[in-house]
């Protein structure tokens, strides 16, 4: 698709436009990344499903923290024909300088947390008590941040003082208390919407004035772990409405994570956009 402004970055998902040195127009693409790595083949219509899951999270809770929406819309920046294309899948946004850190939250036991846990007993340097089982819910919810990766590399989990060396203490203290905050909060109201949401990945930024802002997506099935509440089970490995359906197909194909990717079957990509709009469904009507 032609858009009448510079492109100025591609992501595993995401592509940035320039508007000025002020703006940016954020385009939701298809595309799906899994271990890092982008799939050969897009889930079309997945760019629009989450961009409207973002967008609700955004404004629901723009109390907590500012985020990075400037107000305005697409037809305020592209002409209308390319405007009425992406109306759907686009936003305008400020720029920010983007936290180094990704701000990892969980409120349950599984997928690498999980992992570490059953090895050392703890979380990201943070000791859990023993015996907990598989999808558990933790008794409190924990900040585990991860460095973040360059395409095709993998992030890696940090403890809490590394973050702080990376960020500076300040800054870091406030993305954890922040993070928390919005999954304690996005948390509760989903569980009353039929979705558990497992564990989230948080992205900021910092403004002109050095605030910190919330950025890129938010709560969506390709950054969170989103559980059905009513097939939910201590002790297993629970179906999922997120991408860890097709992370699970992943696991179990052999492939050894490394580019590229296999070709994932259509039944999956299918049942796994399905599940994408059922989320969307849940916590927006």
């Amino acid at each position: 698709m032609n858009i009448d402004l510079k492109k100025i970055y591609s992501g595993k998902v995401r592509d940035l436009y320039e508007i000025d040195d002020k703006r940016m127009l954020m385009v939701a693409s298809d595309r799906l990344s899994a271990f890092d790595v982008i799939l050969p083949a897009p889930i079309v219509g997945k760019g629009e499903i989450l961009t409207a899951i973002s967008n609700f999270w955004f404004q629901k809770l723009s109390h907590i923290m500012p985020n990075h929406f400037t107000g305005e819309t697409v037809y305020d920046v592209l002409p209308e024909d390319q405007a009425r294309l992406l109306e759907k899948r686009a936003v305008v946004v400020k720029r920010l300088t983007p936290i180094k850190c990704e701000a990892i939250v969980r409120g349950y036991l599984s997928g690498s947390g999980w992992k570490e846990y059953q090895k050392t007993g703890a979380i990201c340097g943070i000791s859990l008590p023993e015996g907990l089982q598989e999808a558990q819910r933790l008794p409190e919810v924990i900040f585990t941040p991860s460095t973040k990766a360059e395409i095709g590399e993998h992030d890696e989990n940090i403890d809490f003082a590394t973050c702080a060396k990376i960020l500076g203490e300040d800054i870091a203290k406030q993305v954890r208390e922040k993070a928390i905050a919005l999954y304690r909060e996005a948390a509760e109201y989903a569980e009353q919407r039929g979705i558990i949401i497992c564990d989230t990945k948080f992205e900021f930024g910092l403004d002109e004035n050095n605030t910190l802002t919330l950025m890129d997506e938010v709560l969506t099935p390709d950054s969170s772990r989103f559980w059905p509440k009513s097939s939910y089970q201590v002790g297993t490995n629970p179906p999922s409405f997120d991408k860890q359906f097709i992370r699970d197909w992943l696991e179990n194909s052999g492939w050894n994570k490394q580019p590229p990717a296999p070709d994932v079957p259509q039944d999956v990509i299918n049942k796994t956009l399905a599940k994408y709009r059922e989320a969307l469904d849940l916590l927006t009507k």
